[in-house]
């Protein structure tokens, strides 16, 4: 009976990776369309978050780490630029604008975003685009190891005075968050192996896939009743949110022309796409409703930008297929 429910579980999860973009926009529309369901899945945005950062790190590929450390060049710029460029773009127009005219918790949302690590889902988004990986790969598993020490200062350098934070108390919870899932990622590793790990691809990005459905429902807690209150704020946090995302990518275009044109492509979309929930899952029940509400509303350029920027993708990669002949 029960090794019957597992294969059922497995067939299950691997369903689910093979539909995963499908997913991921019917889990916002269900967040949106059915609020009680997101206020109902918010406690388990922590969890969802621990998994996330448990299963990159169980299947992160430690000979391309340790191949690009070899030639670290390349990996010391666009983790340095992936660490300061958004700190650079969001410092920059909290200065030109003034933290003192802005909701302390938009102030702290942005901070979030500024001082996160970039998203773990960029290496999926290159593959998708059909780029070589590996920077990407190495960079975002790096700067997700420091950010416990790194993500709170840069917090509280960008929310400054106007937002009160525990920054010790934040980089303990950080340490537990990223550490914890290492470490079971690497009892994972060690019980599971490395071929039985790769010949579960299909299970593992199933059970991803149900930890962003799972997560876009519980961030979307809010955003319903926020737009029929204070649409206007709603549109002001979308305008936020998409302006630096687009700010990353140009900003990186420009910047890191040491790198081929699909690796710097990709720093600039990591630029711009940051792991608010490792941080917004630290602070737990300390988040302000406007920065929750900041932090649902950036999920949106994460899950709407892989589909708008595939145009620019392939002609990038039919550049790169040119060059080479």
């Amino acid at each position: 009976m029960l090794t019957r429910l597992a294969a059922f579980l497995a067939a299950g999860l691997a369903w689910l990776g093979r539909h995963g973009t499908q997913g991921f926009a019917l889990s916002i529309v269900l967040g949106l369309a059915l609020p009680q369901f997101a206020a109902a899945a918010r406690p388990l945005l922590p969890f969802t978050i621990f998994c996330f950062t448990t299963v990159t790190f169980m299947r992160v590929d430690i000979g391309i780490t340790v191949g690009l450390l070899r030639k670290p060049a390349s990996l010391i710029l666009a983790c340095a630029w992936l660490i300061a460029g958004p700190v650079l773009l969001i410092g920059g127009a909290l200065l030109l604008v003034g933290r003192d005219g802005l909701d302390p918790g938009i102030v702290l949302g942005l901070a979030i975003m500024g001082a996160a690590p970039p998203i773990m889902s960029s290496p999926a988004i290159a593959i998708l685009y059909g780029f070589e990986p590996s920077l990407i790969i190495a960079s975002v598993i790096l700067t997700t190891v420091v950010s416990p020490v790194v993500a709170p200062v840069l917090v509280e350098l960008l929310a400054g005075a106007a937002v009160p934070l525990d920054r010790w108390v934040l980089t303990l919870r950080l340490v537990l968050f990223v550490g914890g899932g290492m470490v079971v990622a690497a009892m994972l590793r060690y019980w599971l192996g490395r071929a039985r790990i790769k010949a579960m691809k299909a299970n593992l990005d199933g059970f991803g896939v149900l930890m962003y459905f799972i997560f876009a429902i519980a961030a979307m807690d809010g955003v319903t009743r926020a737009a029929m209150e204070n649409p206007r704020l709603v549109l002001f946090v979308l305008a936020c949110v998409f302006a630096v995302s687009a700010g990353g990518l140009v900003t990186a275009w420009i910047v890191l022309r040491r790198l081929p044109a699909p690796e710097r492509f990709m720093v600039g979309y990591g630029t711009g796409q940051r792991n608010m929930g490792l941080l917004v899952a630290a602070l737990g029940a300390g988040v302000p409703p406007s920065t929750f509400l900041f932090f649902a509303l950036a999920q949106f350029p994460i899950y709407l930008l892989p589909w708008l920027l595939r145009g620019i993708a392939a002609r990038i990669q039919r550049g790169k297929a040119a060059d080479e002949a």
